[in-house]
């Protein structure tokens, strides 16, 4: 025990704080895996990676999703909503485990926020919320143009990588599908979020989705 403080107390010398430095990032991700591994996440299959972008296939997917008009500071409480669902504030009054990612849409005007069912949910039959502005929809599957990024996820952020990955699709000659509107500049686009709010810049996982035409 005494050798082990007298070798403690040397590494308070300046060469080796690196070393300590290097442990300490160690442990935070290691942390942060942990925490998202603890999560079931919404299957997909890979059908392309190159470096930061991706072509996925998702099957189709039972979300609980809300629809709500943004204040003025962007601010629509649809997680609290979603998440009070998840915690009993349905017909079942069941419990619903947390999954990843959380889709998300947004226009100039209104918000979509949806919690991915986890798969034994979806197979029982989710039940039906008993808040308003909760409702169950299903996200159809098909294949998505993808690109993975960190930071905290903001409308800035998602829309410089939206940028990038829309350059990235003509590269591969890929065309994104038209929403019901048929409008050619409307597109089916998401960002998904994977992890905890705690979770640090650096060390989260975010992207965006862009359905592609079949």
């Amino acid at each position: 025990m005494t050798t082990w403080k007298k070798s403690f107390s040397v590494g308070k010398s300046p060469c080796n704080r690196p070393g300590i430095a290097a442990v300490a990032v160690i442990g935070v991700l290691g942390w942060n895996m942990t925490a998202r591994a603890g999560y079931e996440s919404a299957e997909y299959k890979v059908i392309e990676t190159d470096g930061k972008f991706e072509i996925r296939e998702y099957p189709d997917l039972m979300l609980a999703s809300t629809t709500t008009q943004i204040d003025a500071q962007g601010r629509d409480g649809s997680f609290m909503k979603l998440f009070r669902y998840i915690s009993g504030a349905n017909h079942a009054e069941q419990k619903i485990s947390m999954t990843t990612p959380v889709f998300m849409e947004k226009d100039e005007t209104e918000a979509q926020m949806g919690f991915v069912m986890p798969k034994e949910v979806a197979v029982a039959g989710t039940p039906q919320p008993t808040g308003e502005g909760v409702a169950i929809r299903k996200r159809a599957g098909g294949r998505f143009a993808v690109i993975r990024f960190s930071g905290r996820l903001s409308e800035k952020l998602a829309k410089e990588n939206e940028t990038k990955l829309r350059d990235w699709m003509k590269t591969k000659n890929l065309t994104a599908a038209q929403t019901n509107s048929g409008d050619p500049e409307s597109t089916n686009v998401e960002s998904a979020s994977y992890d905890p709010p705690f979770t640090p810049g650096p060390l989260r996982r975010n992207e965006v989705l862009i359905r592609l035409a079949q």
